[in-house]
């Protein structure tokens, strides 16, 4: 099922810069405030080639794609990037602690995985399962930097289950220690390169029975998808149909780099989140608290709700089913046992219909407020924030509407969802931490 090969990966070379001044979160993560802070922390950082600053003088042939191109070919041919002399897998290691109210956990959390080319695969070879919808803009931006540096700087984040743990005890003995990071958020990633042809090839031989299913990635796997076609497609016009001298199913191209994590271990960890929703005319709390009444049963709760008591109050009715808290600059709401009328549920699955997020958008975002499936996805009127605290500060400052906070969707859900293939709204989960981009790379040329 699952073809996972070991792969010579590009690295930054430690005695010339450190990791933690040029590795930086997946694109998607990286505010304009934390751009700035990665240009200025070295010129080296990977910002300036995954999400480069774009110019007043830009053009088509010198923009930020061009420009990742430039600094990707000087860092290979300056040795900041080496790369490494014979096939690898790479241990991955990160280890953490929960944040926000969620601290109140264990204080250190440690996930383990390994990073590795994955063979891409078409959604219906039932191989490789999504969770989450996408988007056409990030996918046109992603294929676009992929086009011109032909090389993968981050990994999609990709579930196994081995309830065994088989996987990870091959990864474990007599492995020597690797280079490390720790990053913006407190959290250390450590890196250790695995070349022993056996244990290699006992990890690969594992993962074939293996399907796997995307936590993170969505749309850098659907842009592997997309540019592995493209290129496949240059080569029948190149050479014609069935005279290529290689096997086509082990081109670059047809690989992308993934680390593989078992969700059968501890420090898999999903967190919530919440949605801020502004932009509304002539928002009314109180309108809000009827219509949300004709779905769940309605309690008012303190204005001045705290972000730990909400997390108390959502774990506390969540055990009954969904559980919602709605806050506007005001009033605050706990809104539960869900009553929802069959006609807003007439096009989804039931295995959605007991799920927060689900009832949430459906519900309240669509017929409460009156927010078209399309703002939703374009983000017009909805922000994705992870910190509760946040969010509540959005609509007190006057800044949001209404702010609903969540439980976050159990890895039990999100996996039956997966594998019956059916997608949940976009940031229906947030996996916690993010694997670090830069730790290594895989160049197709």
């Amino acid at each position: 099922m699952a073809h996972i090969e070991p792969f010579r990966a590009l690295r930054y070379d430690p005695s010339r810069v450190a990791l933690s001044s040029v590795a930086t979160q997946p694109y998607d993560k990286i505010t304009p405030e934390m751009q700035d802070r990665y240009y200025a922390r070295s010129p080296y950082n990977l910002v300036r080639i995954i999400l480069g600053k774009p110019e007043p003088s830009d053009s088509g042939i010198d923009n930020p794609y061009t420009r990742a191109k430039d600094h990707f070919r000087d860092w290979r041919q300056g040795g900041i990037l080496r790369q490494d002399p014979e096939p690898s897998i790479y241990r991955y290691l990160q280890r953490f602690s929960l944040p926000g109210p969620a601290r109140k956990a264990p204080a250190q959390v440690e996930r383990q995985g390994f990073i590795a080319l994955g063979k891409i695969e078409d959604y219906p070879a039932g191989v490789v399962f999504r969770h989450e919808q996408t988007l056409a803009r990030p996918k046109a931006d992603r294929l676009e930097l992929l086009r011109t540096t032909r090389a993968h700087f981050g990994q999609i984040f990709m579930l196994y289950t081995d309830p065994e743990r088989e996987i990870e005890r091959c990864l474990e003995p007599g492995q020597a220690p690797g280079i490390e990071a720790e990053d913006e958020y407190g959290v250390l990633h450590r890196v250790s390169r695995i070349s022993d042809a056996g244990v290699i090839a006992r990890v690969c031989g594992n993962m074939r029975d293996k399907q796997l299913i995307i936590a993170d990635g969505h749309h850098r796997y659907e842009t592997a998808l997309a540019y592995r076609n493209e290129r496949r497609l240059e080569r029948q016009s190149a050479t014609g149909p069935g005279k290529h001298s290689e096997d086509p199913g082990l081109q670059p191209h047809e690989f992308v780099m993934m680390t593989f994590v078992n969700m059968d271990s501890p420090g898999l960890v999903i967190l919530s989140t919440h949605r801020v929703v502004h932009g509304l005319a002539n928002f009314s709390p109180e309108r809000f608290r009827r219509g949300a009444g004709e779905f769940f049963s309605v309690e008012e709760a303190d204005h001045e709700i705290s972000a730990e008591r909400a997390a108390v109050m959502l774990k506390e009715a969540g055990r009954a089913g969904t559980a919602l808290v709605a806050a506007s600059k005001d009033r605050a709401f706990l809104l539960s046992r869900p009553r929802s009328p069959a006609p807003t549920f007439q096009n989804v699955g039931l295995r959605q219909q007991g799920l927060d997020v689900v009832q949430l958008h459906k519900a309240l975002l669509e017929n409460v407020l009156g927010i078209s499936e399309e703002a939703i996805r374009d983000q017009k009127n909805v922000s994705y924030v992870r910190d509760a605290g946040e969010a509540l500060s959005r609509v007190r400052s006057g800044e949001a509407d209404v702010a609903f906070l969540m439980n976050p969707v159990e890895i039990r859900q999100m996996r039956e969802m997966a594998f019956a293939g059916e997608v949940l709204p976009q940031k229906s989960t947030d996996f916690y931490p993010k694997l670090l981009s830069g730790l290594t790379i895989y160049a197709l040329e």
